[in-house]
């Protein structure tokens, strides 16, 4: 599997907050923002801000002179954020994890939803998150569950990999990749975070169709680009097949599916 973290661009962003963002994301930034633990701060960073879920919640939680700041590492997303989050009170920037562009101790919380694993440098990313968190911040990241515990997603990976026996695409295994409780645990805590808890939440994701759900996923993640290298063709049958699966399995409208993820909370 690459280092290189895949590239959320060209249309793929706005396919993914359009089929993708409401089914599998917005349930888990409501989740992220509810565990804010403390009302009066001031300066919040988010990282791997994607298409604005997290951010939109953000900035209708914090106080209105809370100084907000979104990332991401793909300029692509942050103009779908800048659509779908059009307040003006929020810095957007690109920013690599890994290196991030702001001051040792600057802010209070620093939120990640799932964008770590993505990084190809965990520990260098969470000791980055470490040094910008000033003494008792508080840091807030999402991580899924395995890929099997996220069986729409694992069907998914099954009916690509069926196209491509020989050397099946693994896109889909990437951002599964960080489930393990005690991995997560040691991460954290070499980066010397403290009162660290790690919860296995369960949620059930709803989207309009197995229609949509099958474009998001063949169009709206960087799956797109692997397939049309591959073979262009390929695309609208795989496209055709998962959805008539999905449809089969989790009904076809609405689709509703069970899914999983890791929630971490800490403090410095």
């Amino acid at each position: 599997m690459s280092n290189k973290p895949p590239a959320f661009v060209g249309s793929v962003p706005e396919k993914y907050e359009r089929y993708l963002g409401s089914y599998l994301f917005e349930p888990y930034a409501k989740d992220l923002v509810r565990r804010i633990r403390r009302a009066d701060i001031r300066t919040v960073l988010e990282i791997a801000c994607g298409t604005g879920r997290v951010t939109s919640h953000l900035r209708k939680t914090l106080l209105p002179d809370a100084h907000l700041t979104a990332t991401d590492l793909n300029a692509d997303m942050i103009a779908i954020a800048r659509e779908v989050v059009p307040a003006k009170d929020i810095e957007w920037a690109v920013a690599d994890a890994l290196e991030l562009p702001f001051e040792d101790g600057r802010f209070d919380l620093v939120v990640c939803q799932f964008g770590l694993m993505f990084v190809p440098d965990k520990d260098r990313a969470l000791s980055e998150v470490y040094r910008v968190l000033k003494p008792g911040g508080q840091v807030l990241l999402n991580t899924w569950d395995k890929l099997e515990n996220n069986p729409a997603f694992f069907l998914a990976d099954q009916i690509v990999s069926g196209y491509f026996p020989e050397e099946p695409p693994l896109f889909f295994h990437v951002p599964f990749s960080l489930h393990d409780e005690k991995e997560l645990a040691l991460l954290f805590e070499r980066a010397g975070f403290k009162n660290c808890r790690i919860s296995l939440v369960k949620m059930m994701g709803r989207n309009d169709s197995a229609m949509d759900t099958a474009t998001g996923m063949m169009e709206g993640t960087p799956i797109y680009s692997t397939i049309n290298e591959r073979d262009p063709e390929l695309l609208p049958v795989i496209k055709k097949e998962l959805e008539r699966q999905l449809g089969e399995r989790f009904g076809k409208a609405p689709i509703v599916s069970a899914m999983q993820a890791w929630v971490v909370e800490g403090e410095k």
